[in-house]
């Protein structure tokens, strides 16, 4: 039973470590970068920074007349600006993220202008309900009350369309990544117009998905508390041309958008408005869109006004952040734009164990191996115990292999045999596995929480790990640096980093550790396995890497432990051992004179 647990533990490890290189590819290297733009700095207009997308076919730019005015945003966390030919919000980048851990590299862009290589952007307006009704477009240019939008001074746009409607536009930003949009009509043409509120998040390009199977990356919607995640390939083959929308939900309120793995462009109507939740995808300009319309049109009275307000988010999916809009907004399931999996009911759990330890040591690294080692000690009862089913298991091998000699003509009586010597013996030939089943779910989700959650994107842990979302930086093959050229631009796998070796040694630690008895062809299998593990290992994230190897010096240990515990019992007063029970068994003399 020690072989079979051995194997069956080698097994699942292999399953995980091979699923986590089939399900989630290699991200590529960042692509080239037409500008920088540091904190502080203001953004010009024909800058591109980039994201992480692979680029595509440039989106051509709509016809425009006039100079290319625009409103300048610089709060806490975002700066960018509000291109006033059309109010589009189209150039934001993030303050605090970078595109690599390099204190020089560029800052992450989350929306981009139309006719640039990769356009992200957000258009909102009115939709009339008669086509003579003259409403605000991408060509409207509108007047701006101030230069610059702040956290502290909200700006507001006007225009007349000189038929008697005059719209507003009211801005403001946060601290963080929200925007707070109100839309303000006023009605002087003596006779009521109808106007249908819209807002839409678009992506003028189709991007490379990075987070494979684990992590979903696309459109994503919760209308009427329903969660709805689209792919790209999805809304290309469900459009129909020239209609633009291939999905649509009625509800009220909630909140729609485009997810990348770390970041999220999403548009927030009020929640108290009947909405239609649509989505679409335009071939002629490769052109995704996501958003909402008001189910009905407001109705607005010969002097009278009407407004519209709604929310958009652009910024990194911090899950704290995403909890306190969703709290103060009532937004419905805000949190899910973090990808927790169909286990979020344990994998938000293990991430707020984490993120608690990460504010109170300051390293990430650190938090993850003290929760490692917290896991260890709430299972150390239940491995104790399977260890003593295994030693149990160990001493009725002869007995089992007596049974079936005997009954090796009859296989049902040697089952009845073993069952009925299980349970004389208190053994369960299921108890070894136990362990690794319950265990098994703990540990994929702190799995999980590494890869999807933007916490752990570029943390440093010491040393020259500078992020753990990374492969191990150093390479064996040019003697950790010494020698000036990088081995892996002949081969992929030439790199084997200082933290993939130690998890070999820990992994060949392990098996020495193991009281497993293996014949000869299975000890040079398993004597292999170290070595095909530390080249797989070293191309995964650090992380990882590290988290493995804490894990197996912790498991050497605990093995260590209660083999010596069991063989203290063992051989305690009262007790006698193997040897000497089997002396008694041959001389009962002994036993006499004594």
């Amino acid at each position: 039973m020690d072989t079979r647990r051995l194997i069956l533990a080698t097994v699942v490890s292999a399953l995980v470590l091979l699923g986590f290189d089939y399900f989630m590819p290699k991200n590529p290297p960042p692509p080239p970068v037409h500008g920088t733009v540091q904190a502080g700095q203001t953004v010009p207009a024909d800058s591109h920074i980039q994201t992480q997308a692979k680029p595509a076919t440039p989106e051509t730019a709509p016809d425009e007349t006039g100079p290319e005015l625009r409103l300048a945003v610089d709060a806490k966390d975002v700066m960018g600006s509000v291109r006033l030919r059309g109010a589009l919000l189209d150039d934001l980048v993030l303050k605090q993220y970078r595109q690599t851990v390099k204190s020089d590299s560029p800052l992450v862009r989350v929306l981009e202008t139309p006719g640039k290589p990769r356009p992200d952007f957000v258009e909102f307006g009115w939709i009339p309900a008669e086509s003579s009704v003259k409403v605000p477009d991408r060509h409207t240019l509108w007047k701006a009350d101030s230069d610059k939008l702040t956290s502290a001074h909200p700006v507001t746009l006007s225009w007349d369309n000189g038929a008697g409607l005059l719209f507003t536009i009211r801005l403001a930003v946060d601290d963080d990544y929200m925007f707070t949009i109100e839309q303000n009509v006023r009605n002087t043409t003596g006779s009521a117009v109808q106007l249908t509120p819209y807002s839409h998040v678009l992506r003028g390009y189709t991007p490379e998905e990075t987070g494979g199977m684990l992590v979903h990356e696309g459109p994503i919607s919760v209308v009427n508390g329903r969660m709805t995640e689209e792919s790209y390939k999805s809304l290309r083959e469900g459009s129909v041309a020239p209609a633009d929308i291939s999905w649509s939900k009625q509800g009220t309120g909630g909140w729609a958008g485009i997810t990348d793995k770390y970041w999220l462009m999403a548009v927030v109507p009020d929640q108290a408005e009947a909405v239609t939740g649509t989505y679409g995808y335009d071939a002629a300009s490769t052109q995704y869109r996501v958003g909402f319309v008001g189910q009905a049109p407001l109705t607005i009275g010969a002097g009278d006004s009407a407004a519209s307000t709604m929310h958009v988010f652009a910024g990194a999916k911090e899950v704290r952040l995403l909890e306190r809009y969703q709290s103060d907004l009532h937004i419905p399931d805000f949190w899910k734009a973090v990808d927790f999996g169909w286990l979020a009911f344990l994998t938000r759990p293990v991430f707020y164990v984490l993120d608690w330890l990460y504010t109170h040591l300051g390293n990430f690294g650190l938090a993850l191996l003290t929760f490692t080692l917290i896991v260890k000690i709430l299972f150390f009862p239940l491995a104790m115990k399977s260890f003593r089913s295994a030693a149990a298991m160990r001493d009725l091998q002869p007995k089992i292999q007596d049974i079936r000699a005997r009954h090796k003509d009859d296989p049902v009586a040697m089952n009845m045999a073993v069952m009925q010597l299980y349970r004389e013996s208190g053994a369960n030939p299921a108890s070894g596995c136990l362990p690794l089943l319950i265990q098994a779910p703990v540990f994929w989700c702190l799995y999980k929480d590494l890869y999807v959650t933007i916490e752990m994107r570029q943390a440093p842990f010491f040393g020259w790990i500078r992020d753990l979302s990374a492969p191990d930086p150093t390479n064996i093959f040019n003697l950790f640096g010494l020698l000036p050229f990088d081995p892996t631009h002949l081969s992929g796998f030439l790199l084997l980093g200082i933290w993939p070796i130690l998890y070999g040694l820990t992994m060949y630690g392990m098996q020495k550790a193991s009281p497993a008895v293996l014949d000869p062809a299975q000890q040079r299998i398993f004597m292999m396995m170290p070595v095909m593990f530390t080249f797989f290992m070293a191309r995964q994230p650090v992380g990882l890497v590290i988290y493995y190897c804490w894990n197996n010096v912790l498991t050497i240990a605990q093995q260590l432990m209660i083999q010596r515990t069991h063989k203290a019992v063992a051989t305690g007063p009262g007790v006698i051992s193997g040897t000497a029970r089997e002396k008694t068994v041959k001389n009962p003399q002994i036993t006499k004179k004594k």
